[in-house]
Formats: structure tokens, C-alpha cells, sequence
């Protein structure tokens, strides 16, 4: 497996270098790269399988980088590595393998490395790509964490300066904004209002208001959003789609 290290401290860098050598397992670091920009483009030039790297940089972020890179035909996977814990939430949104804490302990990294299930780019192909790719929402949880995979999902609305996730389970705030959800999701969800995405195939029908306009319903919930008048064409045109 070939490992491209990422941090903006070349001490770091080393650092992580010399610790996937250590493991002795079946490793390599090929390359580094000193920022998030410089990262995507290493991606793109080296036959690069999983790279470690940092989240808060200067310049472009990892968290940025990881998004260009997961864009790709055949991403490489990713493992962040920071000090900042209040990363993890928007880190684990990402389709990343992982994430550590630093220092990075020895052990940490080797379970890290041996829990990455994408295959290397010898044995991946442009079939298995979309699978990799399978879309969570990570949203806080009594004890930690939870994950629900975007199939259960409803519809994001805007709530004042968080965004409600409605989902198969019920309700859940989560702190990324509609337009980073749009970003990260692309066509997999529907703009509808300024205030609210849908997932396009949880929609079972485009409705008249009782008071004029148009409103969405969904599949096994009573819940009815508005269809603003801007976006209403390219809802028609997109439900008419599937």
C-alpha cells in the first residue's frame, strides 16, 4: 500500500514517515506533501493508495483536500491525523478510513492502517469506486457518534444556525450548513428552499398548497416541505426524472 504523508510541519511529516516504516508491515510512503493543495495535486501525479494527513493547515485545509481528492475517479483513502479532537465530527462526514489524534502512537497507526478496507489501486476498478463512495451523515449521539446512511434520509432544513436531519430513526441537529451538505452530496439530494434539501427519492409527490405554491411529500412520514417558486422548475424537472 502506498502512503502519501500531509502536514504543514516538516517535523510531522518525518515524524509519520519514519512510523509507517517502523511497523514493518506491507507499507510504503511514497511522497509528502506540505499543505492540502499540494496534496490533491500529488494524488493526481503519484499511484498514491491512502494518504495520512493533517486537517488544519494553512492554505487549503485537509478537510478541503480530502473533499477535492474524494472527487476523484479512483480516490485514495484517507486517515486524518490532527491535535484538534473538535475536528472529528465534519471529519467522519468525510469518506475517510480514520482518524487519529497526536502524537500518533505506533499502535494507533497500525490498527488504523489495518482497518482500511479500500483496495489499493492495483486491485480497485472503476466499478468499485461508487461503493467506496457510500454516503454517511455523522451526527452526535448519546455516548459519542452516530452514523445514518443517507438512504434513510429524508430531508436537511436549516433551524437558525444548525440544520435538522430528518431521518427513518426521527430527528437529528448537525452543524454543517446546507450548502456544505450540497457541496459534499452533489445530485444525491434536491434543493427545494433557500432553508431545506430533500433526498430525491424519499419524495412521493410534488403537491398544491392549500394557500398557493407547491410543497413536497415523502415516503412513510406526514411531513410536507415548501417548494419555493425559484427552485420549483428544476424540482419538477428532477422528480419527473425518477
Amino acid at each position: 500500500m502506498k502512503i502519501l504523508v500531509v502536514d504543514d510541519e516538516a517535523l510531522a511529516r518525518d515524524y509519520l514517515s519514519d512510523l509507517v516504516k517502523s511497523l514493518d508491515g506491507p507499507w510504503e510512503v511514497i511522497g509528502q506533501a506540505a499543505g492540502g493543495a499540494e496534496a490533491v495535486t500529488r494524488c493526481q501525479e503519484l499511484p498514491v493508495d491512502l494518504v495520512l494527513m493533517d486537517i488544519q493547515m494553512p492554505g487549503m485545509s485537509g478537510l478541503e483536500a480530502a473533499r477535492r481528492i474524494a472527487a476523484m475517479p479512483l480516490p485514495p483513502a484517507v486517515i486524518f491525523t490532527t491535535a484538534h479532537a473538535d475536528h472529528a465530527l465534519e471529519a467522519f462526514d468525510l469518506p475517510a478510513a480514520g482518524y487519529l489524534l497526536k502524537p500518533v502512537r505506533p499502535e494507533k497507526l497500525r490498527q488504523a492502517l489495518e482497518r482500511v478496507q479500500q483496495p489499493t489501486r492495483p486491485l480497485a476498478n472503476a466499478a468499485e469506486a461508487p461503493a467506496a463512495a457510500q454516503p454517511w451523515i455523522t451526527v452526535p449521539g448519546r455516548g459519542g457518534l452516530a452514523r445514518i446512511p443517507l438512504s434513510d434520509v429524508y430531508y436537511f432544513r436549516a433551524d437558525h444556525k444548525y440544520v435538522n436531519l430528518r431521518h427513518r430513526g426521527g430527528e437529528a441537529l448537525i452543524d454543517q450548513s446546507l450548502r456544505q451538505l450540497e457541496e459534499q452530496l452533489g445530485d444525491r439530494v434536491l434543493r427545494i428552499h433557500r432553508n431545506a434539501l430533500v433526498v430525491p427519492d424519499k419524495v412521493t409527490g410534488l403537491l398544491r398548497r392549500p394557500g398557493g405554491g407547491a410543497e413536497v411529500s415523502f415516503a412513510d412520514i406526514e411531513d410536507r416541505l415548501e417548494v419555493s417558486r425559484r427552485h420549483l422548475p428544476a424540482v419538477r424537472r428532477r422528480l419527473a426524472e425518477e
